[in-house]
């Protein structure tokens, strides 16, 4: 009996084991650990008034300087804009402008002229703007295919370009899509005192874009051959990886009013010059109520014409300073010990 009595106890305590170690098998408890209990040694900074107001005026002191020096070096970027597509439409088409634009026989050529106000160091930097022209639109963004212009293997890679991925005659069209179909071709010449100024258009493009998303054995294909033009047409015994009009004008942009660089005038504009400006019209943008506009600009360090920068930093070091003067003021006019436990909530109805 006693050695039943044994075994029934043992066979109790194996069982009573064996739950526990199920119990624990089955526990969602995390294994001990002081990384999984959060008490590893860590830097607990208190912020007392004398490390705040530091913190304010050290960002004010940095912030401020680097603010005026931006905005100094946006002064001295000069910049001439001119909106040119009301003032290029003839008078006999001014409430019928997509008329003109649309027709094959007005003449599109119109001519302007500038004057610089100040001294314009070489190179000066020609942008066309346009207004109300929606690239980030979604199926806009989508109609391309950069397998294709990376390839001449991918030619027939046109899956994503419709309306303008093949010819009737089902032939691809290279570049296809929306984007490279509604490639910018105005055009403008640019003299002084009678003296032509040339355009260069090299170095205009992202290299990285040139030498990675255009590939240098992809040549225009079938481009602007349908009933209905878009805009530029391409050379086709030049690669697409040389045609920098085309790869500065499929980095889309983002915002519904965008410059993008035409070219370069390596020359020195004087102050009081006047530059005469021809340009030919030939960009649809009356349909959709857009704008357009010739930009002329030097650049700095910070790139072109920006207050925003230099904006940007005062304000922040501004406040940083105003911060810091009004917490040196609260220090010493009204000052409050740290670690006081008589302005904890549950201690103020108890001080009298």
């Amino acid at each position: 009996m006693a050695i039943t009595g044994a075994s029934s106890s043992g066979g109790a305590k194996d069982g009573t084991s064996d739950s526990s170690s199920v119990a624990r098998r089955n526990s969602k408890k995390p294994k001990y650990s002081r990384f999984t209990q959060q008490e590893l040694p860590a830097c607990k900074p208190i912020l007392t008034p004398g490390w705040v107001i530091t913190t304010f005026i050290s960002i004010g002191v940095i912030f401020i300087p680097i603010g005026l020096a931006s905005l100094f070096a946006s002064e001295r970027v000069v910049e001439i804009i001119d909106r040119y597509d009301e003032d290029c439409v003839p008078l006999n088409y001014t409430y019928n402008k997509l008329a003109y634009i649309q027709s094959s026989e007005t003449n599109k050529t119109c001519t302007k002229r500038l004057i610089v106000s100040k001294q314009m160091k070489s190179p000066v930097y020609i942008y066309y703007q346009l207004d109300n022209f929606y690239q980030n639109h979604r199926r806009y963004v989508k109609s391309r295919s950069d397998k294709q212009l990376r390839s001449k293997a991918s030619e027939d890679d046109t899956s994503t370009c419709k309306p303008e991925a093949v010819t009737e005659n089902n032939s691809p069209i290279v570049p296809c899509g929306l984007i490279a179909w509604s490639l910018f071709n105005d055009t403008y010449g640019f003299s002084v005192k009678n003296k032509v100024l040339e355009v260069s258009k090299k170095n205009i493009a992202w290299k990285s874009d040139q030498d990675n998303k255009f590939g240098s054995d992809v040549y225009p294909k079938n481009f602007q051959s349908g009933g209905l033009i878009g805009g530029a047409k391409l050379n086709a015994s030049i690669p697409l990886s040389e045609q920098e009009d085309l790869i500065v004008w499929m980095r889309t942009a983002a915002l519904p009013t965008f410059r993008k660089l035409y070219g370069k005038i390596e020359t020195d504009l004087e102050a009081n010059d006047e530059i005469t400006v021809v340009i030919q019209n030939n960009y649809n943008t009356y349909s959709f109520g857009g704008k357009k506009r010739l930009v002329l600009s030097t650049t700095s360090w910070i790139g072109g014409k920006n207050d925003f920068l230099g904006v940007a930093y005062l304000t922040v070091g501004g406040l940083c300073l105003f911060l810091a003067i009004s917490f040196i003021l609260l220090y010493v006019i009204k000052p409050r010990p740290l670690g006081d436990p008589s302005y904890l909530s549950w201690n103020r109805g108890h001080t009298s």
